[in-house]
This record gives structure tokens, sequence and C-alpha cells, in this order.
């Protein structure tokens, strides 16, 4: 038979076994019917022609097994008394069958959890049509790129079949309600490179007439226009310049997946005045590959490229990578997802290494049973077959309930996921993670149940009542056997135990960062000017200046100034300079450092002190000579650490002329918490033409930063009112306390902390249990043994010794296995640690000191009621 009519025919049996029964029945009566009636037609009595029938036939029951055999269901009613048999058995130990589907649904609800996360993190593809051929063309992997680069290779490059360009801007959206806007400016070609049509209208055309058009999210039609389909040719106020909509997203739309993931609002990118600059770098350049081009033929023509231009303009295009778009949106996070998916493996291997010890003690109590059927004739493979067909029950049983477990385990973990963890919003329990579940459900049943059904599978009756013998004692065989399987299990427990403790060592690193600022009683608030009446350069500074006095005057605040992008949660622009007095460096070595803007007063209100010098003062404008202040990353990579202030060093910028170092700071966080310091430089907003004079939105906005005597958070309102009470059309937005700042970027180790902590401590309690079970049922088989040694004289402490101190030497066999394995594993959590060595040997030390201290805390209650044994009772 071809395989869909044998599948039609076992789910027939399967389903209408009953009815297929009778219709043979029915065909092989009227076989016989019709045969005997021939038979008697030729002169042979009734009876004896149906006698020779069934005679010639070899009898019913071998025809309809011939028949189930050709139909492939014959193993259909065996497989089923199994099942029927496994459920039996499942009711008549309900203890048993609940401690079972408690260690399983931990396991397999754990690891189910974990894979969702992995499969839409890790795994899913990326929802632009053909996801795959997309990349982007950046310097050092994530540095954006110069206008005049990006046109460059658009022009040179055949490997792709589109490049386009993206742009941050973060406009006014003008209306009664004035808001800051994430939104993209982006080339033509970008939209149309992804393959997603809008819900609703066009792109936004090419030519000239089109720079004031745009396209914008779900969310922004909903909140701007209540989702009225009448919003395409609608306008727009975006930084006082009118906006024609044209069209719509869908709501599942999202661009750019790794960087400006919160822009809801998409307009044309104009590069005109801008073509020939090399400096400057804005751009994040995406592409898609040609039809037949793979990767390292992109790579390859990207590098000849950027080698002829880096010739022609030094220092221009240095590094250029070219990434396939998904390795951008996972970025650094698959390592931690690994990580932990790994710790989930060893708790789903504990589960299974507990569950099947829970099997072999049952299997000890069975062994009679099993012998004797073994003796009457029993099939080995039948004997088999009914064991793993009772642990595959468990295990597709225990799956189920596991299910369960894993749904609100994917709530926790969503709701503690780290910010930088991508698209944790779309993790959910789909077909792909429930068919992963049913397969792992199966397998491990098939894991589990390994060991009961070897040992079903050669019965021997001698020995089983030899090592039984007056129920005296436990086999030494049995005890081996489950002695090792928990020994496996606490292996297992210790490798997550260990990766538990490098966790908890590396968040302590963290925590103990010093940032240079002090987060604590700080508001921060961005305050934009874009394309309300306190934009023209006349009128902005003023209005900075008086918004910051009347917040001083505030009831509880202590100090209060401004900087363009606070660290850890604003933007990183660099700057070129050279030291003043010394040769010019070659094209593309000039120095750079982190570029900030503040206005007086910032370094006291957030807590930076600074080490030597001054700070800004309301007289450094461009009335006075320019001055910057230094941070001492800058002294001691520049200046060897010299006293700079005292020195009167001076630093030159293009354009500018020079600037004496009037003040240096201590280092502080600047884009990433736990990063090295880098060089950085603050200029006064007073003297700072862009920021006081330039109409583009990254110059038209600073950051307030406020000191309160107290809990910042009730302060927020009050400040807020008060900045909108001097101008009611600027907006305020990425409201903060600094110290929540502290808790976001140490997030992601938090969220492994947790995840790591939540498993070890589920794996200590299964290996807890293992090792309480395996004494327990010690004792349970030796307890007429050890009467008989309390009745010769051996002490109860000596007694209470001798069973604790199996399961330390299960432990002790269990935590040496896992150091190995902790320390073979060791390059796996190594890019996830901070300030601690992947073989750390403070918690290679602790670790296992503590699991073999609850494995003898697990042991010590069956020693005890083995001491306790009453002689007198045990001879009787």
């Amino acid at each position: 038979m071809r395989f869909w009519p044998r599948l039609r025919q076992v789910w027939r049996q399967l389903v209408h076994g009953r009815q297929v029964e009778r219709e043979l029945d029915d065909e092989l009566a009227a076989y016989v019917s019709l045969a005997a009636d021939e038979r008697a037609r030729g002169g042979v009595a009734a009876d004896e022609a149906r006698r020779r029938v069934l005679a010639e036939s070899g009898g019913l029951q071998q025809i309809k097994e011939q028949v189930r055999d050709v139909r492939s269901t014959s193993f259909v009613d065996p497989l089923m008394q199994d099942v029927r048999h496994a459920f039996r058995q499942m009711r008549r130990a309900p203890a048993f069958t609940a401690a079972a589907l408690s260690a399983i649904a931990l396991g397999i609800g754990a690891s189910t959890a974990m894979f969702s996360v992995v499969e839409a993190v890790l795994l899913r593809p990326l929802a632009y049509r053909d996801a795959h051929e997309l990349v982007a063309v950046l310097h050092d992997r994530t540095d954006p790129v110069a206008p005049a680069n990006f046109l460059d290779w658009r022009q040179q490059a055949k490997s792709f079949s589109s490049m386009a360009a993206a742009e941050f801007w973060t406009p006014n959206l003008g209306g009664s309600a004035p808001e800051k806007v994430f939104a993209l400016r982006v080339t033509p070609d970008l939209l149309p490179q992804l393959g997603v049509a809008p819900a609703l209208g066009r792109f936004p055309g090419a030519g000239p007439e089109a720079l004031t058009e745009a396209v914008i999210g779900s969310s922004l039609w909903q909140r701007q226009f209540a989702a009225d389909p009448g919003a395409i040719g609608r306008s727009i106020q975006l930084d006082g310049t009118a906006y024609t909509v044209v069209g719509v997203m869908p709501a599942s739309f999202k661009f750019a997946p790794f960087w400006a993931t919160r822009a809801e609002l998409w307009a044309p990118l104009d590069l005109t005045a801008r073509a020939t600059s090399r400096t400057g770098n804005s751009l994040r350049v995406f592409a898609r590959l040609a039809p037949g081009v793979g990767l390292d033929a992109a790579r390859d023509e990207i590098a000849a490229i950027t080698a002829r231009l880096e010739r022609e303009f030094p220092g221009t295009n240095r590094r250029v990578e070219v990434t396939p778009l998904r390795e951008m949106v996972v970025g650094d996070i698959r390592r931690p997802i690994l990580a932990v998916f790994a710790a989930v493996a060893f708790v789903l291997l504990v589960a299974c290494a507990n569950v099947a010890h829970m099997l072999l003690a049952r299997a000890s109590s069975r062994e009679r049973e099993v012998a004797v059927r073994a003796a009457l004739g029993a099939d080995r493979g039948r004997l088999v077959r009914q064991f793993l067909t009772e642990s595959v029950i468990l295990g597709l049983a225990g799956g189920i309930a596991g299910l369960g477990l894993a749904y609100t385990a994917l709530q926790f973990i969503v709701a503690i996921a780290a910010p930088e963890v991508p698209r944790i919003d779309s993790v959910a329990l789909n077909g792909a993670v429930l068919a992963v579940a049913l397969a792992t459900s199966v397998i491990t049943g098939v894991i589990f149940g390994l060991a009961p059904a070897i040992r079903a599978r050669r019965p021997d009756l001698t020995t089983t009542l030899k090592e039984g013998e007056r129920g005296s004692t436990v086999g030494r065989g049995t005890l081996s056997r489950r002695g090792w399987i928990i020994a496996t299990e606490i292996a297992f427990a210790s490798v997550l135990l260990i990766g538990t403790g490098m966790m908890i060592r590396s968040f302590a690193a963290l925590r103990a960062v010093d940032p240079g600022w002090v987060p604590d009683r700080v508001l921060s608030m961005a305050v934009s000017v874009a394309g309300s009446a306190e934009a023209p350069p006349g009128r902005r500074t003023l209005f900075y200046q008086e918004a910051l006095a009347r917040v001083r005057t505030l009831p509880g605040v202590e100090a209060v100034s401004a900087i363009n992008h606070l660290p850890l949660a604003g933007d990183i622009w660099g700057t070129p300079f050279t030291i003043d007095g010394q040769p010019a460096p070659a094209a593309g070595d000039t120095p750079r450092a982190t570029f900030r803007v503040v206005l007086p007063g910032y370094f006291d209100t957030v807590g930076l002190p600074i080490l030597r010098g001054r700070d800004f003062t309301d007289r450094d404008d461009f009335d006075t000579p320019a001055g910057v202040i230094v941070n001492q990353s800058l002294v001691d990579t520049y200046f060897g650490g010299e006293d700079v202030v005292a020195a009167g060093r001076r630093l030159r910028f293009d354009g500018e002329g020079t600037a004496p170092i009037i003040g240096v700071v201590k280092n502080a966080a600047q884009s990433d918490w736990a990063s090295p310091p880098s060089p950085e430089l603050y200029v006064a907003y007073l003297r700072n033409r862009m920021f006081r004079e330039s109409p583009r939105s990254h110059a038209t906005f600073m950051t307030f930063v406020v000191r309160t005597s107290g809990d910042p958070a009730p302060a927020t309102a009050s400040v807020r009112r008060t900045i909108q009470s001097l101008a009611p059309d600027v907006t305020i937005s990425d409201v903060l306390l600094m110290r929540d700042l502290v808790t976001q970027a140490t997030a992601g180790a938090r969220f492994l902390l947790t995840l790591m902590t939540a498993f070890g401590v589920v794996a200590l309690v299964l290996a807890a249990v293992g090792v309480y079970g395996v004494m327990s049922y010690v004792v349970a088989g030796r307890r007429h043994e050890i009467g008989i040694r309390l009745a010769l004289g051996a002490s109860p402490r000596g007694v209470l010794w001798q069973v604790v101190k199996q399961g330390l030497v299960i432990a002790a066999i269990g935590t040496a296995t896992g150091l190995v394995l902790a320390a073979g594993m060791s390059r796996l959590v190594a890019g996830v640690l901070y300030g601690v060595e992947a073989t750390d040997a403070v918690v290679f030390t602790i670790a296992p000191m503590a699991l073999v201290f609850v494995a003898a805390l697990a042991s010590f209650a069956p020693a005890w009621r083995a001491s306790r044994v009453d002689p007198v009772r045990e001879l009787r």
C-alpha cells in the first residue's frame, strides 16, 4: 500500500476500530458462508463444508492478522492495550504520577518558554520581502556613513539590486498638543526596497515636489487622525513645515529594526546640499543583494570600492562592513539568549534524570511482574514497548501541563526583558513552538523511559529474587543504577548553579561601576523648540535661560541646567580635534572625542566632579575667548595625565580656531554602562553657533536636568507646567529619572540573572528531591538489615552517618562531573559576563559546596529515619 492509503487505514483503526473490526468480521463470515455453500452444492454436508473451509483457511484469527498486516494496522490493538495499561498505572499511583508530572512540566515548560524567545528573537525571519537578501553597509558594522560615500557606493556597486539610506529625525508635530515624533528621512527607494506595501495610499515620490510628502505609521495614524481613511492627502506640521500624508503603513510594520526602532514617520531625504560631503556621518545604508549574488561576493566588491575611495580620500572609507540585516537585529543578544537556552536544556535534563530515577523506583516494585511475564513467554520487544509507551504517555501529559507553565513563564519573561532584546513583544506560543513542545515531550518520554525499558528487556527471575531475598536489602545493582542517574542530575544542576553564580558576580560588578555622576534625585526631560515661536536664533537662547531660571525657583529644586544629549539615554556625537603646538596628524588619523554642549551648572547638577579648572559661566559667550572642558580620559590619552589647565594646553577645531582647556572633569558613563571611558569634551552652549541658530531638529532641543532635595518624581509635573506656561508650543519628551538610567543600563544583566537564578533554583530543588528519593529508597529497602546492625550493637549515629555518606558520595561524583562540564562550557558564558572570569575560583568553589550541602540535607531525613529503626520489630 502507498503511504497515504496506509495512513488512512491506521487512522480508521485508531478512531473507528470497532467498526473496522465489525466490517472485517462481516467480510470473513460472508467468505466462509459462500465457500461452504459452494462445497455443499458438490454433495458435502453443510457442517463438514464449513469445517473444511475453516481448516483450509488456517483459522479466522490468522486471516484477520494477515489482513491487519497488509493494512499496516496490526500494531494498533497492542498499542492501544499498552496505552490503556499506562493510564491504569498512572491512576493506581497518584502520588507518583503527580511528582513525575510536576518534574516533567517544569522541564518542558521552561524549555518551551525559552524556545519561544529563541524562535521570535533569533530564528524568525524579518517581516520584509525576501528578508535574507537585505543587508546593512556601515562603518565598523554599526557606525553611520557620510553622504558622498553612500552616493559613490550606490553608483559603483553592482552586487546590489538597490541601495538606500536613512537618517534619524525627531521633528515636532504641531497641533493643539504638540509632540515630538520619532521619524526617518529616507531616500526614495528605501521603503519600496523592503517589499511591504502601505496599508493606505502610496510611498512618497522621487522628484523635488515630493520632498514634503510623508508616510506615517499605524500608531501615529490612529493617534493623530483617529484611524480615519481620509487622512490621505491631509497636511501635518513638522518643525513648522507642512507635509502631506500620502500613505499609512500596516500596524505590523517596523523600520529600522535595530536602530531608531521607535520611528513612526518616514519622509524623503534630500542629499543635494551634502552630495560631496565626506564628513558629518549621519546615514545608515541598507541594500538588497542582486539575484544570484552571495554575501561574500558583495563584501568583496564593497571592499574593493572602499579601498579605491580610501586611497583617493584618506580616512573616509575605513572598515566598511556588509552585514545581513537579521544579524544587525539580533546584535549582541544572541550569546545571552543562547546561554539561557542552554541553561534551560540543563533544567530539562535534570527533570529527565529525576523522572528516570522515579521510574526506576517503580520498575523495581514491578520486577517480579516483568520476570513472571517473561517466563510465561512474553516477547522482550513487547515488554520494552510497554515501558516506553508508559513513559511517553507520561511525557505527553507532562508536556500538556508544561504548556500552561510556559504561557505563564512567557508573561514573566516579556515583563522583565531588557529593552535591548529585539522583537520580544512578538514572543508567543505559535504553531512552531507547539510542534517543538510536542516533539520534546515525546523525546523526553523516550529518554527517561530508557532505563526501566532496558531493565524490562532482560528480566532475570533468579537475580530478582536474590536481590530482594526476604526483603532484607536493596540490590547493589539497583542502587548503583539509581545512584548514577542522580549523580548525573546533580552534575547538570552544578552547571546551572555555577552559571547562576557567575551571573550574580557579574551583576554585582556592574552595579559597582562608577558612572561618574550621581544619579540620585536627578530628573531629566528633552525640551524642543523646533517649529515653535521660540525657535528663531534671537529667541532660542533667551527661552532656555528663562525656563531654567523659572524651574530653579520651584520648591525642592536645588540645581538645574541643560545638555544636548544625556549620558546613556542620548545620542553620541563625535568631533575631530588636534592639539595646538603638535604636528598635524596624517589624513584620517585625526583624534576624535565625544562632543557635548552644556549650559552653566550642568556638572554640579548631575554631580560630575570638576577635577581641575572651572565650570562654564554665563559670561562664556561669543564676547569672551572660547574654552572647552575635557574628561580625564582625554587628558590621559593625549597629554599623558599632565595638568593641562595649569599648562594652558589648547585644542584646535577645524574652522573655529583654538580653544584653551579650562577644566577637567571625572570620566562619566557615556553610551554604554560597562564600556571603558573614552575621550570626551564639553563646549559652552552660549558659544555654539549651531545650537543657537541652526533650524535642524537635532540642534533645536536641549535636555534639562533638575536636582531636587527629595524624590524627583513628584517634581515632574511642576517642571513641565513651568516650561509650558512660558512657551505652550514647545514639546517635552523623554522624561526620565537618572536613577532609572542606571536600572536600564543594567537591565540586560538583571534579565539574565533573574532567569538563570530561577532555573538554577528549579534544578537545585529537583536534585535535592532526587537525592532524597534515592536515600529514602535505600532506607526502605534495608530496614531489616539496619535492624540487625542495630541489634548487634551498631550506634544510631553510625547508621545515620552511613546513610548520609552514601548521599554525599553521590553528590560528590555529580559535582565533580559538573565542574568538568562547567569548565568546558565556560566559553558560552564568557561573552555575557562583566568583571569576572568564566572560570572564577570563588564561584567554582562555593557552588559545588552549596550543592553538596543541599544533598547532605536531603539525605538527613532518610538517615534520621534509618537511625530510629526498631530492631525488635524488624527482627520479628
